[in-house]
This record gives C-alpha cells, sequence and structure tokens, in this order.
C-alpha cells in the first residue's frame, strides 16, 4: 500500500514540474487510468497554485527577473509571436508538449489572462494530453520491455 502511494506521489510531483515526468514514472506500476489521472491533477495543481499567486508573482518574480535585462530579445519575441498566433488556447496546448506547467502558466499570466480562463484551458488541455501521454509511455514501455528481453 505504502508504494502504491509513493508512486502516486511520483507521478503528481513530476507532473507539476515536467508534463512528461508523471507518465514516465508511472509506466511500470501504475495503470494508464491512474497514470493519467495523477498526472492530471499534478499539472492542474501547479497550474491553480501559479493562478493564485497572480499578484504577488507579478509584483516580485517578473520584476526581479526583467529589471535590468533587455526588452527585445529572441525569447520574448517568440513568446509574443506565439502568444499572437494562437492566444490562450494555444498556449494551453502546447504547455504539456513543449512548455513545463509552471512555463505555461507564466505565459498566460504575463499576457494578462483571467485565472478562470487559464484554468479551463489548462484543464482541457491537462486532461487531453495525460491520457494520450500516458497511453503513449505505456505503450512503448511495453514494446521496449519486450524488445530488449525485460519483465
Amino acid at each position: 500500500m505504502v508504494e502504491r502511494i509513493l508512486n502516486y506521489g511520483a507521478v503528481y510531483i513530476g507532473s507539476m514540474f515536467k508534463f512528461i515526468f508523471g507518465p514516465l514514472a508511472g509506466a511500470k506500476n501504475l495503470t494508464v487510468w491512474e497514470t493519467a489521472l495523477f498526472t492530471f491533477l499534478g499539472m492542474m495543481t501547479m497550474v491553480f497554485l501559479l493562478s493564485l499567486m497572480k499578484d504577488e508573482f507579478r509584483r516580485k518574480l517578473i520584476w526581479r527577473f526583467k529589471r535590468d535585462k533587455r526588452l527585445f530579445t529572441r525569447k520574448n519575441r517568440q513568446l509574443v509571436s506565439m502568444w499572437s498566433r494562437y492566444g490562450l488556447r494555444g498556449v494551453a496546448f502546447f504547455t504539456p508538449l513543449f512548455l513545463m506547467p509552471i512555463g505555461g502558466s507564466i505565459i498566460a499570466l504575463s499576457f494578462g489572462s483571467k485565472r478562470s480562463q487559464i484554468l479551463k484551458y489548462m484543464a482541457v488541455s491537462a486532461f487531453f494530453w495525460s491520457i494520450v501521454t500516458s497511453f503513449a509511455v505505456h505503450q512503448f514501455y511495453d514494446v521496449v520491455t519486450h524488445f530488449i528481453g525485460a519483465n
């Protein structure tokens, strides 16, 4: 029982910081649905916590990192281009794949999106991608272990 709880915690905490870490942590010891559930919960916990700290986050953290830096950098231009091309829906869609839950939340907060909109779009994206990545990782794990002759 303790081992199962530790597996849940590994999936949950892993997906809070990098989405793919959740399915990778659960591929061996959990079912696909358990992995998908805790991956979803991990990402949404991080998004929710960052959305609660919205004003405090803007005042302290963003200001600290941006105060003596150039405004028009390549990275900033790419973020603005992505935002203008795809908006919040696109950022939410790409967050599990290319951005970390922290990164996607920071981008959405930086462009002034409403908390309810961020949570809604990130939840839809996390739901979809947690199922897709959990199934993909579980299938890939079985194929690789079969190919190399491991249990």
